[in-house]
């Protein structure tokens, strides 16, 4: 039975060290053209020296006008010299212990934040359903605009194979625009793009066969998906089944199991388990059954495993190396993803193949609202805007590692979100020039 010191053989032929990912999570640590700097070279430095197999990157944007958050890394048309020698030093520093690193290609379609774009582009004009204005009303993508975007996709993995990175990752997951495009509430389209689940499910296969026509068979590809969107009417469980098969038969090296958006964030749990891929929008309350146990994708990665022969990454909840290896002994996992521990503690994986037992949940020695504000305020409220803090303290510490090579876990998380969110309005007015 496999356990976290084992390599992986992927079906391309590339190995991965061991079964350890650093998933992807946002870094917001851009230049303001969307250039990767000196600091990004830092923190995937230190990653690649805390013993993680795999590196994934945080979102790294095809279009520069539908950025997650700001600060995103962009590659969009020709890169200057400037551009890919950013993108090779963080390819550098990433692979520097013999690890792989892995560039997130994406596009937030209509989870674009309206300070960025005020009307993005998506599959249709479905508007994000979260209170707050914090998204504008999406345009609806014309065919062309299709085609051109999964050309970018293409680009994009080119540019990451040609500075050094050892693969790509396509997000297809929480939201963004090629998980709108696989969600019936998203994607009200009556053309080829939309429809039944064939159609729903041709942009991200499009994209697939483009990136490996672009990077070629021995290159890992990788696919972030969603196992369901756990909404009424969202993309089910049972079609994330139909299209993981498609993706395998299109073959697709590692696919990563996730689930939720900003509509119902179940990867950013605001119990504290989850990577910050993105920021939330909303809070979301998982079941007391499964708050209380670690790994809370295994179960759908289980039931996929059945179905299934590539290789299955689990992120989320992970702290114990028991049930890391029990995760890979059971099938449930082939790599296990880690987010939220490796912004404070880069050396968590070298620390777990050295015999540690647990990693540190952090969340718990977090000082957030006192109780009677709470009740003040609402406790559903409250729970919120904790879940908001918390996320974004851990911003705070991959801004601080990378910035200083050391976490700041002294920063209250208030702070944090107040810091990070000034930082954001700083870039983009640095941006507009």
């Amino acid at each position: 039975m496999p356990t976290i010191a084992d390599s992986l053989t992927l079906p391309c032929g590339a190995v991965l060290p061991n079964r350890f990912a650093k998933a992807a999570m946002t870094e917001g640590l851009a230049d303001p053209q969307g250039r990767a700097t000196p600091e990004l070279e830092r923190l995937y430095g230190l990653w690649a020296d805390g013993g993680s197999g795999l590196l994934i990157s945080g979102n790294v944007q095809i279009d520069r006008d539908h950025l997650e958050r700001p600060g995103n890394v962009i590659v969009q048309g020709a890169q200057d010299e400037a551009a890919m020698a950013g993108l090779r030093a963080m390819a550098s520093a990433g692979t520097r212990a013999g690890g792989h690193i892995w560039m997130q290609i994406s596009h937030a379609g209509r989870q674009t934040q309206v300070s960025v774009n005020p009307h993005p582009k998506a599959p249709s004009a479905v508007a994000v359903g979260l209170p707050g204005k914090q998204f504008g009303l999406p345009e609806a993508l014309t065919e062309a605009e299709i085609l051109d975007l999964v050309e970018r996709f293409g680009h994009a993995a080119e540019v990451a194979q040609a500075t050094g990175f050892t693969g790509v990752q396509i997000h297809a997951a929480h939201g963004y625009l090629l998980s709108q495009f696989l969600s019936p509430r998203a994607n009200l389209r009556s053309d080829q793009w939309g429809g039944s689940l064939e159609n729903r499910a041709r942009m991200l296969l499009a994209v697939v066969a483009r990136v490996r026509a672009g990077v070629g068979p021995a290159f890992p590809i990788g696919v972030k998906l969603n196992s369901a969107d756990f909404q009424k009417g969202g993309f089910a469980f049972e079609e994330s089944m139909v299209v993981a098969r498609w993706l395998q038969d299109a073959g697709v090296d590692l696919l990563e199991i996730s689930g939720g958006s900003y509509e119902q964030p179940a990867m950013m749990d605001i119990s504290g388990m989850e990577a910050p891929d993105a920021p939330p929008m909303a809070a979301s309350t998982p079941s007391a059954s499964t708050a209380a146990r670690e790994a809370y994708f295994v179960d759908f990665a289980k039931t996929m495993r059945a179905a299934l022969t590539m290789p299955l990454m689990v992120t989320g909840g992970f702290r114990t190396r028991r049930a890391m290896n029990a995760a890979l002994e059971t099938g449930g996992a082939d790599i296990i993803g880690l987010g939220r521990p490796l912004c404070v503690d880069t050396a968590g994986p070298a620390k777990l193949l050295a015999g540690a037992d647990e990693l540190d949940r952090w969340e718990s020695k977090l000082k957030l609202l006192p109780p009677w504000l709470s009740f003040l305020g609402g406790l559903k409220m409250m729970r919120a805007v904790e879940g908001f803090a918390v996320t974004y303290w851990y911003y705070a510490q991959i801004d601080s590692i990378a910035r200083t090579g050391k976490a700041n876990i002294g920063i209250a998380p208030f702070k944090a979100l107040l810091t990070i969110q000034n930082a954001g309005k700083a870039w983009l007015k640095a941006r507009k020039g």
